[in-house]
Formats: C-alpha cells, sequence, structure tokens
C-alpha cells in the first residue's frame, strides 16, 4: 500500500500554520513569509524557480524529501487560491504559474466542485467535494502505486490527521509567535501516541519534527 505524506509543513511556536487575512498577494496572511525563510534558502526551493544555489545542509535534507515517490497530492481550497464560497473566477489557477511545481494530479478539496485545469508538467487540478477517505482513495488510483503527498493547509493537514490516514507528517517548528491564524493541533488531543517521534534542531533556527505511524 502507498504512503500518505506530508513534508515541510511549518508551524510557529503557537501552532499556527498560517497568518489571518490570506489574500492574494499574501497567502500565509499576516505572517508573510515567515514560517517559510527557513525553506526559501534551500536547494529544493531554489530548483524549483529554475536556480542551481541553494544550501545542502539540515533544512535542504529535510526539504528534499517532498518529491521523490510522490504520485498525487491532495490540497486544500485555501492552498490553491485566496478565494472563499463560490468560484467568481475561473481564470485562477493556483498561485505557481503555468508550470506548478507538483507534477503529479493534484485534488483541490472545495464545496465548489468546477471543471479540472490542465497545466504544463504533468500538473492537473481536480476540484473535488469529498471527505478525506473518498478523496484519499482518488488519489491513490490516481498515483498508480506511488505515495500521496496531503500539502495543506491546516485544516486539510488536521482532518486526514483526526481520520488517521496520515503515515508520516514532517512538522517543521518556526521561532516565530503569530498569535492568531490557522493553527494545526486543535483536536488532535495525544496525537503522538500514533507515532514514532523524532527531533532535528537546524542552523536556522527551525525543529523538524518527524511523526512516523507506529505498526
Amino acid at each position: 500500500m502507498s504512503q500518505v505524506r506530508v513534508h515541510n509543513f511549518t508551524v510557529s511556536l503557537d501552532g499556527f500554520a498560517a497568518g489571518e487575512g490570506q489574500t492574494l498577494e499574501s497567502p500565509f496572511g499576516h505572517a508573510q513569509g515567515r514560517l517559510m525563510e527557513w525553506f526559501f534558502g534551500t536547494q529544493t526551493f531554489q530548483s524549483m524557480h529554475g536556480q542551481n544555489a541553494g544550501s545542502h545542509g539540515v533544512d535542504e535534507a529535510f526539504a528534499s524529501n517532498w518529491g521523490p515517490g510522490i504520485g498525487a497530492e491532495i490540497m486544500g481550497r485555501n492552498k490553491f487560491g485566496p478565494q472563499r464560497g463560490p468560484w467568481t473566477d475561473e481564470e485562477w489557477k493556483g498561485w505557481w504559474g503555468d508550470d506548478p511545481v507538483f507534477h503529479t494530479p493534484v485534488f483541490v478539496l472545495t464545496h465548489h466542485p468546477r471543471p479540472s485545469i490542465e497545466m504544463k508538467g504533468g500538473t492537473t487540478f481536480h476540484f473535488i467535494d469529498a471527505e478525506p477517505a473518498e478523496a484519499l482513495a482518488q488519489a491513490r488510483e490516481a498515483a498508480d502505486g506511488l505515495d500521496v503527498r496531503i500539502g495543506g493547509g491546516a485544516a486539510t493537514v488536521r482532518q486526514f490527521l483526526a481520520a488517521d490516514l496520515i503515515d508520516h507528517l514532517h512538522v517543521v517548528l518556526a521561532p516565530i509567535v503569530l498569535g492568531r491564524g490557522e493553527r494545526l493541533w486543535d483536536g488532535l488531543e495525544s496525537l503522538e501516541e500514533r507515532f514514532a517521534v523524532e527531533s532535528v534542531a537546524s542552523p536556522s533556527g527551525v525543529t523538524h519534527l518527524t511523526f512516523t505511524r507506529t505498526r
């Protein structure tokens, strides 16, 4: 059976994975880019944007696990874009330009399905109204034996954790306090009992936490 994985998912010291007030110009709300500063300097991030530079340290070692072995992604609607409710602009095709970084089928969870969008590089966005288990079944079929990545945001990761559908969870603890936004851990009391947990500190100031399901 393929695995269900979360990678490079960053939260603040007070547990927020995104700030308040998401807009087109501010995907992470008032947090701006502070949650992902550790990631921006890695070779993985730089290569996503056509650059050959980037770090090769602890942060890169974790960041680079994001892509290999992934055959499909599931994301929440708020990761795809800032619109709420019925789609008023179906020209919007995500934050990532004409050639998104995924290069796999991507299933966007929404209560307002719309036609699929085929992009360059093998990415196709499918918009589905489905509970976690149903969405995972569709993603697994599309992944053709490879793993499925749960891309976020916090509500989506939280739902899949609550449904006990995640095998590997990589959370990055950033040394910032946001105070408001969207929290990850609410309603997940005793989550750690299902996983073997390890932590690695990075010179960048973040701590990488990995949760591996215990069988």
